[in-house]
């Protein structure tokens, strides 16, 4: 009986002692996450602080050159703090990123266009840029605004065009069988309705989300989502 109960008194104090080192360990791993993301956080503020006062170059190892443009999505709450907008815009601008697509499902950016072109210096609107052949001036800014209507609903209101265009032209019923619209086409008629901007190379999600929250699905064959 005593040999049984050393048994048992030598496994409980080998199992504490288990438990205690299991327990030293993660808080030793923890202890070295911790120390290294605050080592991180610190070099991210130093580096900000330099290259904000000039001791640093300014995003060396961003290719601007290949971001020709740029979609962000943006959650409808976040979409009403039109002063983080601006921000982001002002801070796209200095590291040179000229034509930005906005998205927002509500289109609340739409009706905040105004405000954020009158507070950003030089900011053009994209129709207006595309209708006077300036969408490639690299020395302003170009702003689009896309919602949640310039998806389904643009997508219906240009196959109305097409059709309508295709009824005028008096075809037979015998070709209208055979009539087959091109993506050049759809692309036209959705120019038409207002809705036929350029693919962005990349596009940002803001937000909890992991979808594109309604953005123009035939806008994004090839885009990077992020």
């Amino acid at each position: 009986m005593d040999f049984s109960n050393e048994s048992r008194v030598l496994h409980r104090c080998s199992a504490q002692i288990g438990n205690l080192l299991l327990l030293s360990l993660w808080h030793l791993v923890h202890s070295i996450i911790s120390i290294c993301n605050f080592t991180l956080d610190i070099a991210n503020v130093l580096e900000s602080y330099l290259i904000s006062s000039g001791l640093l170059g300014r995003y060396k190892s961003l290719h601007i050159a290949k971001l020709r443009y740029l979609a962000i999505v943006i959650e409808s709450e976040e979409a009403y703090q039109t002063s983080k907008i601006i921000e982001l815009l002002q801070w796209l601008e200095a590291v040179g990123v000229k034509h930005v697509c906005l998205y927002d499902k509500e289109g609340i950016l739409k009706k905040s266009k105004d405000f954020i072109l009158e507070n950003l210096d030089g900011a053009i609107w994209f129709q207006d840029a595309h209708e006077n052949n300036v969408l490639l001036d690299q020395q302003h800014m170009t702003l689009e605004f896309v919602s949640f209507s310039d998806g389904k609903e643009a997508v219906a209101k240009a196959a109305n065009v097409l059709f309508m265009k295709y009824s005028k032209s008096g075809v037979t019923d015998q070709n209208q069988k055979e009539k087959i619209f091109t993506e050049s086409q759809m692309s036209e008629a959705l120019k038409t309705v207002g809705s036929g901007g350029p693919e962005p190379d990349l596009l940002l999600v803001y937000g909890p989300a992991r979808c594109h929250l309604g953005f123009p699905a035939w806008r994004i064959k090839y885009t990077e989502i992020v």
